[in-house]
């Protein structure tokens, strides 16, 4: 399966308190609470990545839930964009049982970008 080329789920750049051209799953999850939206970005952009691949596989929640060892209210809920009782951790392990490999690296902030920050991509493949 071909992913599309990563694109941070918040422009670079930008900050979490312009949330204008962020996907609807990050607006109607946070809408104007910043401070929550600070501490919390990482778990919404592995619940998006989580429920792209739900969608692209076609599974329904109910699918879903089952292959993943949760429930269908769980799924909803990722799938709304809502983190709550979801750990950065829980969010791995889900990905991690798609198959999908979840890898954090750490680097220096990029030029031109006003503080450090945590951010999710979603890439079609790894360099070794």
């Amino acid at each position: 399966m071909e992913f599309p080329k990563a694109k941070p789920l918040i422009p670079m750049g930008r900050s979490l308190d312009d949330l204008r051209e962020a996907p609807v799953e990050v607006r109607r999850a946070f809408g104007g609470a910043l401070r929550v939206a600070q501490l919390g970005r990482a778990r919404v952009d592995l619940a998006v990545a989580l429920t792209q691949e739900i969608r692209g596989r076609g599974l329904t929640q109910t699918k879903a839930a089952e292959i993943l060892g949760v429930t269908q209210p769980d799924i909803s809920n990722l799938m709304r964009g809502n983190v709550d009782g979801f750990s950065q951790e829980r969010l791995e392990r889900l990905l991690n049982a798609l198959d999908l490999d979840v890898r954090i690296q750490v680097g220096p902030k990029p030029a031109g970008q006003r503080a450090a920050g945590v951010r999710v991509e979603r890439v079609s493949s790894f360099i070794a």
